[in-house]
């Protein structure tokens, strides 16, 4: 997986938001983290950021997101999935009741709401007018950043890149990817790196080698004053946890 960032300069780089999809602590990486504390204060007292996957399978009450935010450090930052019922069910179509909802729960997460991610089914195509309609609702709800996962090749397409640039929303850079030498981002103002594990999604762990050439592109992305999310997803034999932790050391070092 390439980055490629285009351009380097010297500016001062910020952190960049590296995390996990969800936050459980896998025993093998525990002495790493506080004893003490509910699952998510020990997670978000080492690492910067979360992607809240749930949202995907079911709606949170508003005093669930007020309960995590309260129980992190000021600076972390929570990225939510926007529920399947949007993108999976409705295809972007006829959303604007279940759309108002979703941003009314996440919202509960205030300064902490740092993206919406919004992952679409392989199946779905391109469309301008569905995208158009379903992008205009959703800035209209939200200054948010957003991130948009698309799995289908329609979507890496000229049109549809223009289309995500004019309203603002980042085109995740995803592994393994669906397009091979996709461009890094549509809106060049935030990276969003999503890592499902490979060569077996969701179980593969990222070896050292990759971790030093993805931490060296994304160094990269922060000088030129992009917002920097790195999510990973291979979480399905405790690898994602001790990536994030081992990447995380490289910008801490």
């Amino acid at each position: 997986m390439q980055t490629d960032p285009s351009v380097e300069d010297e500016s001062p780089a910020a952190m960049p938001y590296i995390g996990c999809a969800g936050w459980n602590v896998p025993n093998a990486v525990a002495a790493c983290f506080p004893a003490q504390g509910s699952h998510l204060e020990r997670y978000a007292s080492v690492l910067s950021a979360v992607e809240i996957n749930t949202s995907f399978y079911r709606p949170h009450r508003s005093e669930t997101y007020v309960r995590w935010r309260d129980s992190v450090p000021e600076s972390f930052r929570f990225a939510v999935k926007m529920p399947r019922t949007i993108t999976h069910h409705l295809r972007l179509k006829n959303v604007d009741d279940a759309l108002q909802r979703f941003l009314a729960e996440a919202g509960n997460l205030q300064e902490k709401l740092g993206c919406l991610l919004v992952q679409l089914p392989p199946s779905l195509h391109y469309d301008a007018a569905t995208a158009e309609r379903f992008f205009d609702v959703l800035r209209a709800g939200t200054t948010a950043p957003v991130a948009c996962e698309p799995r289908h090749v329609t979507w890496f397409g000229a049109e549809a890149s223009a289309l995500l640039a004019r309203w603002q929303i980042a085109r995740v850079i995803a592994d393994p990817s669906i397009v091979e030498n996709a461009q890094p981002a549509t809106y060049e103002k935030i990276v969003y790196v999503r890592l499902h594990g490979s060569p077996v999604i969701y179980r593969s762990a990222y070896s050292g080698d990759y971790l030093d050439a993805l931490a060296g592109s994304l160094a990269v992305h922060m000088r030129l004053g992009r917002t920097v999310w790195c999510i990973f997803d291979n979480t399905a034999e405790g690898a994602a946890v001790p990536n994030a932790l081992s990447l995380a050391a490289r910008f801490n070092a």
